[in-house]
């Protein structure tokens, strides 16, 4: 259902036309709405990007003003937001179009609890175009009654049939939305010792509370308040203790959150006999992170039989904060970086990191820690993930940079290998870990942490020196390396999914309060303790931290913080945002959802739902196709009932309310390589009754460049002179080819198994399943 706070990217093609050539003046156009929308930093917009806006006059169908909105839309810029705007201009053609044009809901029907033979109306007020039409449902069937089609339903008098969900539909023509459910409970009459109200016909009750969240700047914050009232319920919501008076619904809407919003919101609920506040929901501006549904992790028990689970794995514990006297050291910001490579080009294939990485981000958001986790990233991607990364750094910043795949070490460096690395490749081809430390150090951080989950084996076919540059004396910095110099790193196989033995260890103790240094040690303390991976595989701690600082400590953001550098978080924020759900109609009556989840930041899952068909269509779906060259899916395994046949083998399905819905799923990966605005189509697939022959209707869908794609990682980044310039070099996994200088220039994949070069070898479950250890080691 859309709201007036829906995005204009749900606006149809014709409305956005009209509305571009009201912009395309110089007088009161583009350009002076581009100004009014940069009062948001989340909408101010590149002098390089209005001037692309610009260019499209030499387009014969070119339009500035439908780029600008293009960009706007990409940025989930709100209706109303944009409305206000160009009142702020004083743009009344356009104002006066899209109040008139767009339908909106005003006033949404309450739930409501009522007697047997009582009197019960469900308002449903909209603005739009004249000549609205409204529609009752109960459930799935049209409420036919003479009050069905109008915008106040009068149920007169109740009985025990009225009771259930209630929605309307307000269209014109064929434009159509939704309103809320409204869910109508019958109660006994007054005096019967079973009555919600005893003694009373009317009452009041609070059904859903308001909850605290934590948000960023620039996020969306949406708090909600049910009750259940005869007569119907208001709302009044109230910020630390001043009356909010323009939010008089059971839903408080905040876009574009600034440190202004933070504090305490109640809701007062009343009628004309009652009044009731809610509990307070506590509204906390902190670092930003990756939007992920409420999914669960899927892990496949020896029976082959799915065992659900939370998101967060039972064995990881909560974040467990000491007293406030005993904390002593903030954080201005915290900031991850996780990166796991498995899909190697040239050398063994991994299947650990798609797990780690899994893991590791849960935990670390639940220390507040803003989280991006890419996985098969190339050399360029990388480079450029890094720059990004770095570029959020700032004074006292904690930085963790969390890597997991093909590594080498030589002479006191340590490469991360990219996913092209050639067959024998050097320095050059890879990122060197030293380097990335002193651009770290640079920006003045807090703390430095490094958790590198890969081999350290000698490359002997790189003989080059890499020399970073100088290093701070800063005692902040804590390597922790899954293995020691010179050994390999071991994945734990378990069927579906897998875990490398640093994270198995590491997920036990990651989010304890303790000085970082004290609980690695503890990680290494417990991989010593295991039998089966002693004398193979032991965790390494290097260190100069001198002070008791913990990945739990606190976000206090510092007096010193500027306006850029809050404007680089927003831009990392908007680029980690999910396209909002689309709610398409077809020609032939059927209505489908279109949703998105995000499983790592380089990874989407799209679905499609059938939410309503006429009853003469037996069978319909919606499938997607036509994807544009360049998206990373596996078409065998796209359009699925399930996700894991989907290729998601980390979420399963979240609980849809009754009565429950089928859906498709279609999993698209390495998004960081997608160069255009994501455009694909909704193929409807049905079949009416008494006819064999299938029907297809076909719609085009656009949801922009979704989650890490706007970054543009495939672009290369300015090399900036400095120091301890960022100098990306290959690295080196455990067995490496004896070649001589020649070979080693050829880019050749090896021909089997065998000749590849194993980064993290191959081991069984060491923890539920105890079995001998396998080591592919070549």
């Amino acid at each position: 259902m859309e709201d007036p706070g829906m995005c204009i990217g749900s606006l149809g093609g014709d409305v956005l036309n009209k509305l571009s050539k009201m912009l395309d003046n110089s007088v009161c156009g583009w350009r002076q709405l581009a100004s009014a929308v940069s009062e948001n930093l989340k909408f101010r917009f590149s002098e390089s990007e209005l001037t692309s806006c610009s260019l499209q006059v030499l387009s014969a169908s070119g339009s500035p003003g439908r780029a600008l909105l293009a960009q706007l839309a990409d940025c989930s810029c709100s209706l109303s937001f944009l409305i206000c705007c160009l009142m702020k201009m004083g743009h009344q053609e356009a104002v006066q179009y899209l109040t008139s044009t767009v339908i909106q809901i005003t006033e949404q029907p309450q739930s409501q609890q009522v007697t047997v033979g009582s009197r019960l109306v469900l308002t449903c007020r909209a603005s739009g175009p004249l000549g609205l039409n409204y529609q009752w449902f109960r459930g799935k069937e049209e409420i036919l009654d003479k009050t069905g089609s109008t915008p106040d339903l009068i149920l007169c008098p109740v009985t025990r049939d009225h009771r259930g969900h209630y929605i309307c539909r307000v269209s014109h023509g064929v434009k159509c939305i939704f309103s809320q459910w409204a869910h109508i409970r019958i109660v006994h009459s007054a005096g019967c010792s079973s009555s919600l109200f005893p003694g009373s016909v009317s009452g009041l009750l609070i059904t859903h509370q308001p909850q605290s969240v934590a948000v960023s700047e620039g996020d969306t914050v949406l708090l909600e308040c049910r009750a259940e009232a005869n007569p119907p319920a208001q709302y009044e919501w109230h910020h630390d203790t001043v009356p909010m008076k323009q939010h008089k619904t059971s839903s408080l809407k905040i876009p574009c959150v600034t440190t202004a919003h933070r504090g305490r919101y109640r809701c007062r609920v009343f009628n004309l006999y009652h009044e009731e506040w809610t509990d307070t929901a506590l509204v906390t501006i902190g670092p930003s992170s990756i939007t992920y549904t409420s999914w669960v992790e899927v892990d496949r028990g020896s029976d082959s039989q799915e065992v659900h689970r939370s998101t967060f794995d039972p064995e990881t514990p909560e974040v467990v904060h000491s007293p406030l006297s005993t904390r002593n050291f903030i954080a201005t910001d915290k900031v991850a970086l996780l990166i796991g490579n498995m899909n190697y080009l040239y050398h063994l294939q991994l299947c650990a990191p798609i797990a780690d990485v899994h893991v590791l981000t849960n935990q670390l958001r639940q220390m507040d820690f803003k989280v991006v986790s890419l996985l098969d990233l190339n050399w360029q991607e990388m480079h450029s993930a890094v720059t990004e990364f770095l570029q959020l750094l700032d004074q006292g910043v904690y930085g963790l940079l969390y890597f997991a795949g093909h590594g080498y070490e030589n002479y006191g460096n340590s490469f991360m290998v990219p996913i092209d690395a050639p067959a024998s490749y050097t320095s050059e081809h890879c990122l060197c870990v030293q380097n990335i430390l002193t651009r770290m150090q640079e920006k003045k951080t807090g703390l430095n942490v490094f958790l590198l989950d890969m081999c350290r084996k000698r490359n002997p076919n790189d003989d080059i020196i890499v020399h970073p540059g100088l290093m701070k004396v800063t005692a902040n910095i804590v390597f922790g390396y899954a293995t020691c110099v010179d050994a390999e790193a071991y994945e734990v196989q378990n069927k579906d999914v897998s875990n490398g033995i640093f994270i198995s260890f590491l997920k036990r103790h990651v989010c304890e309060d303790e000085k970082v240094t004290v609980m690695l040690d503890r990680v290494a303390e417990d991989m010593g303790r295991c039998e089966i991976t002693r004398g193979r595989q032991a965790l390494e701690l290097r260190s100069n931290l001198s002070e008791r600082r913990s990945l739990t400590d606190s976000i206090e953001a510092s007096d010193h913080c500027s306006a850029s550098s809050s404007a680089r978080n927003l831009q990392w924020a908007v680029a980690h945002v999910l396209p909002k759900s689309l709610y398409l109609q077809f020609d032939c009556g059927v209505k489908v959802q279109l949703g998105f989840a995000a499983e790592f930041s380089n990874i989407m899952v799209i679905y499609t739902r059938i939410l309503e068909r006429p009853r003469e269509i037996v069978s319909c779906s919606a499938q997607l196709t036509d994807f544009p060259e360049g998206v990373d899916i596996d078409l065998k395994k796209s359009n699925q009932k399930i996700l894991l046949e989907a290729g998601s083998l980390l979420l399963i399905e979240e609980e849809v309310p009754p009565p429950e819905v089928s859906s498709l799923y279609t999993r698209l990966r390495g998004l960081q390589r997608l160069r255009r605005e994501l455009i694909f189509t909704i193929c409807l697939h049905y079949t009416y009754s008494g006819v064999d022959e299938e029907v297809q209707e076909r719609r085009q869908v656009t949801v922009g460049k979704p989650l890490v794609s706007k970054l543009n990682l495939y672009e290369p980044r300015s090399p900036r002179a400095s120091s301890g310039s960022l100098s990306l070099v290959p690295k080196k996994c455990t067995n490496f080819p004896q070649t001589d200088k020649e070979s080693s220039t050829r880019f050749s994949p090896p021909s089997s198994r065998s000749a590849s070069i194993p980064e993290e070898t191959d081991s069984p479950e060491v923890f539920d399943f105890p079995q001998p250890l396998v080591a592919s080691v070549v």
